[in-house]
């Protein structure tokens, strides 16, 4: 028998170890973790002008107000942008808070970003200010409509127009003049113009809805019609007496989604022409639209079941349409590839040569992910990356070259690389040996500077500004000097890199965290932390991160594995072979690489095996825990979904196919088939007001743990969404709750 536990540990006797530790400098409490001691620098967001020969960014000035400052790549070099006393409108005497901003084409004119507000996941809605660079004038849009009711601002070609939505509806502003004018009148949230219904934001990261004609005259948009999608109630019972419901518009998976077409609107005629794409609107999602030139748009449609993408050519002056691409997979065609160095998420448009008669598209037809040049003529596709590897991510094109993200011989990793645009000769990796871990790079329009992120398991990210393609550092933008001089006075773990086999001989890449002090002839509790599915890789190199450093210092082994279905660098085999057995397949690997890790390693007490993980981890942290209880003893799971015929239609079709075809794959994927077996210790928690993940899957696991008799926790956070971070202390307080469970069933 392993090492005997030391029996439940109180909430007192745990305050008063944690008090004790915090006189110790070299070791981390959670109070330290959630205090300001260990806060480190992130890089600014930034805006490329000259075509990449410098850059915007937010700054604030001495007394905390923003300004725009600009930096000439080259050198680094720096001045005044636009100023705090240039944002500040008249009459006031602060300047505007930046939330975002973006410039004209021609650079004269800056849209600022303010007083915004959120939109499911992200601060979408807010107010708009213009100030122009010629006139030194600064104005409001949108003035007479709602405050903080526009989204998605931008100018058209000629600097004369803005377009924006609000209330479901799409305008027109004169910029010179200040005339508004309303291009559709329809919306009403039902009918959705020029943004987008919740699904499309959570699973195509589709927000913006509109794209102006470089022509200035038109405006192609997309509407939807969401009447048909049935309502999700979320109930609010914690700021008034009397409860209140939350609606909300949710296409369950196996329903339909929202009817969606595609048109122009002349922006004179306010007349709208409705582009013929082929196919049943319901039955199809329409995921990106791009002009090419005044007189070519591109168009993308995926099927319902979403192994189908087409690409089409649409001219508007003839109303010709024209199938140029087709992409079909036995499993699913991805648009966006959830990697840990893309950065990209709601980029659908298609990434255009220089001089737009092709574009670049990434696919997995050849047992690889690639990259392939396509003809817009023809359809043609060349390779412009061949090789036994997957291509992470692609950034850029310049006439030459295309730099993308690979790392051939280590999953865990990414590194930036470039090839010929011709497809000629072999892929040259830029970044230097130096930066061994993640790299990810945000690289100018010219293809000559960069902003790179550098970090490892021991490394918070640095941030530095190069030139390439010699990767030279220009200047160190973010150095996090004062957090990792706070991170060298703590007791430090050791973290490395392994690979396990299992018994049916699926090779498990994995990251363990060994205690502080490790002694290999010692057995020690062990925490799995764990994803699994289809968008997220776990065991890569980054910074291990403050709570795996307090619990190694707290005598716990901190594992991540990446089974099959993950998007691991592992080939197209490995990632689609969770079609249609999400839950299972993942949830075998998991547990047959532990019980190998088990066998291998004596130092891994079996005894005080625990697990646990969020959204899709908590989910597999149930079926661990089910499936499993030979193996697991503890579980924790937060926001999990419980029965996939709950989740949404985008996602959960995308990788289970539908429910009317073949519904015992989502029964047999779903943990709470499974509470039966329930043997060990589970910890779930949910918010009540989660809108993707919704705590239905909370009260119907509980219901059918009550009905099997299975005792259980459970924690409920009012009214705080699939993030679980609304609210004071809302994140310190989970976290104690997380610690505190694993500490009492599975401490050492």
């Amino acid at each position: 028998m392993k090492a005997i536990k030391l029996g439940l540990l109180c909430l007192f006797t745990i305050a008063l170890n944690s008090k004790a530790i915090a006189q110790d400098a070299s070791q981390l409490t959670l109070d330290r973790i959630y205090s300001s001691e260990f806060r480190g620098e992130s890089a600014r967001s930034i805006s490329w002008i000259h075509d990449g020969d410098a850059f915007v960014t937010i700054e604030q000035t001495e007394d905390g107000q923003d300004q725009l400052i600009k930096y000439e790549s080259k050198s680094n070099a720096q001045e005044i942008f636009l100023s705090a006393e240039a944002l500040t409108p008249s009459g006031e005497d602060q300047a505007l808070q930046i939330a975002d901003f973006s410039l004209s084409n021609d650079e004269s004119k800056v849209l600022i970003f303010t007083n915004t507000s959120r939109v499911w996941r992200s601060n979408t809605k807010g107010d708009y200010w213009v100030y122009d660079l010629d006139t030194k004038a600064l104005k409001q849009l949108g003035a007479a409509l709602p405050s903080s009711s526009l989204m998605f601002a931008k100018f058209s070609d000629s600097n004369e127009h803005v377009a924006y939505v609000s209330g479901f509806n799409l305008y027109e502003e004169n910029f010179k003049t200040g005339e508004v004018t309303q291009l559709t009148t329809d919306g009403t949230g039902d009918i959705i113009n020029g943004t987008f219904d919740w699904v499309y934001e959570e699973e195509f990261g589709a927000r913006d809805g509109f794209r102006w004609n470089p022509d200035g005259k038109h405006i192609a948009y997309w509407q939807l019609d969401a009447s048909g999608i049935g309502t999700f109630y979320m109930i609010n019972t914690t700021d008034s007496v009397y409860a209140k419901p939350i609606p909300l518009q949710y296409p369950k998976v196996g329903y339909d989604p929202s009817s969606t077409k595609v048109g122009i609107v002349n922006t004179k005629t306010k007349e709208t022409t409705w582009i013929p794409v082929p196919g049943d609107p319901v039955q199809h999602y329409l995921p990106a639209l791009q002009w090419i030139d005044e007189d070519l748009l591109l168009i993308q449609q995926l099927n319902r079941k979403q192994n189908t993408l087409k690409i089409y050519t649409y001219v508007p002056s003839s109303k010709a349409l024209k199938e140029v691409y087709t992409e079909t997979e036995e499993t699913w065609v991805d648009l966006d590839y959830p990697d840990v160095s893309a950065n990209q998420w709601g980029k659908n448009d298609l990434l255009l040569t220089p001089d737009k008669s092709e574009f670049l598209r990434m696919t997995e037809n050849d047992a690889w992910r690639h990259i392939y040049k396509v003809s817009l003529e023809t359809g043609e596709r060349k390779l412009l990356t061949p090789g036994d590897y997957d291509v992470a991510a692609f950034y850029t094109a310049t006439n030459k070259e295309v730099f993308f993200s690979a790392s051939p011989e280590d999953p865990a990793q990414r590194y930036l690389f470039s090839t010929s645009l011709k497809g000629k000769g072999t892929p040259k990796r830029l970044t230097p040996e130096e930066f061994e871990g993640i790299n990810t790079y945000q690289i100018a329009p010219n293809g000559k500077y960069a902003i790179h992120s550098h970090t490892s398991v021991d490394e918070p990210t640095t941030v530095r500004l190069i030139s390439l393609p010699n990767h030279k550092t220009i200047k160190v933008l973010v150095d996090n000097a004062g957090l990792k001089e706070k991170l060298s006075s703590l007791a430090l773990p050791k973290t490395e890199f392994f690979q396990v086999e299992t018994e049916d001989g699926v090779l498990v890449e994995g990251r363990i965290t060994k205690p502080v002090g490790f002694d290999e002839s010692q057995e020690y509790p062990v925490l799995f932390h764990v994803y699994g599915e289809p968008w997220g890789q776990m065991a890569t190199d980054n910074f291990i991160g403050l709570y795996d450093i307090f619990l190694a210092q707290q005598g716990f082994v901190i594992i991540n594995m990446d089974n099959r279905g993950t998007p691991s660098l592992k080939g197209s085999a490995w990632r689609k072979s969770i079609y249609r057995k999400v839950g299972v397949i993942n949830s075998r690997d998991q547990a047959m690489a532990t019980k190998a890790l088990l066998e291998k390693w004596s130092f891994l007490d079996e005894d005080r095996i625990s697990v646990w993980g969020w959204s899709g981890g908590g989910s597999m942290t149930l079926n661990l825990l089910f499936r499993y209880p030979e193996i697991y003893q503890t579980g924790m799971a937060v926001a999990a979904v419980a029965n996939q015929l709950f989740y949404d239609n985008v996602y959960q079709e995308r990788y289970m196919g539908l429910p009317q075809e073949n519904r015992e794959d989502f029964i047999k994927g779903s943990p709470v088939t499974y509470a039966k077996n329930l043997e060990g210790n589970l910890l779930v928690v949910h918010g009540t007001g989660d809108d993707n993940v919704h705590y239905q899957n909370m009260e119907y696991l509980v219901n059918e743990l009550i009905k099997q008799n299975k005792q259980f926790t459970m924690m409920s956070y009012p009214n705080r969404s699939h993030g679980i971070y609304e609210g004071m202390n809302t994140r310190r307080h989970l976290y104690t709750l997380l610690t505190n469970y694993l500490f009492e069933h599975n401490g050492k």
